[in-house]
Order: structure tokens, then C-alpha cells, then sequence
């Protein structure tokens, strides 16, 4: 994954696309760019897949998701969420997500603290 050091969690591309404080502060320190960052391919289901969503969301969501690579579920992330069940008590959703970063080495930027806590073990 040339070039790639970011995997962003749902709620912090939800964040970010509201302009909200804490997101911003989350990023501030890094260089955030389209071309280092990755979301699972949860956190696209996640996002399009809320019941809620309004057209103008859904457009900015899916200009959000065109710009930065949607990483899928191959067979070590697969692994690694069984590993990261088995272990911890965790969502199947955060799980995934967590594995997705763990399994290609990059780092995680969550606004959820349990999942950031989990993935710092």
C-alpha cells in the first residue's frame, strides 16, 4: 500500500465532513492528505448504509470515499478480527475496523475511545 498511513473510523469521517472541533483536533498534528489516507470497507457500509441520509449527505459522503482509498476485507483482516473477538470483547464492526488498520500496518484515527484503547493493546 504505497503511500498509505492513515485508516479513518466512522465517526471520524463523520467528523470531519461536520467540520466538528474534535475531528479537526485529531488531524491537526498529522498531514491528513487523500492520498495517506484509507477507510474500511465497513466504514463506507456504515456510512451509506444509514437509514437517515440525506442526498446532499450521501453526495458528500461518496466524494469523501472517492478521494481516499476503501480498503476490503481480504483474508488477514479476516484473521486478525477472529483474533481481536476472541480476545476482546468487541463489536464486530470496530473489530473489523481495528483489524483493517492492524493487518496493513497503519494507524488508526478513531474518535471512540473504547476502539482506540483496544487498539493500543
Amino acid at each position: 500500500m504505497s503511500g498509505i498511513k492513515y485508516l479513518l473510523d466512522t465517526n471520524t469521517v463523520i467528523g470531519l465532513l461536520n467540520n466538528a472541533p474534535i475531528a479537526k483536533d485529531l488531524v491537526s498534528k498529522i498531514d491528513l492528505q487523500p492520498a495517506n489516507t484509507a477507510v474500511s470497507q465497513i466504514t463506507k457500509i456504515e456510512l451509506l448504509g444509514y437509514q437517515g441520509i440525506t442526498l446532499d449527505e450521501e453526495k458528500a459522503i461518496q466524494a469523501f470515499l472517492n478521494a481516499v482509498t476503501v480498503l476490503g476485507i481480504d483474508s488477514s483482516i479476516e484473521a486478525k478480527t477472529i483474533e481481536l473477538r476472541k480476545s476482546r470483547k468487541v463489536k464486530l464492526p470496530d473489530a473489523l475496523v481495528a483489524a483493517t488498520a492492524l493487518a496493513n500496518g497503519l494507524q488508526l484515527l478513531t474518535l471512540d475511545k473504547a476502539l482506540n484503547a483496544l487498539f493500543k493493546l
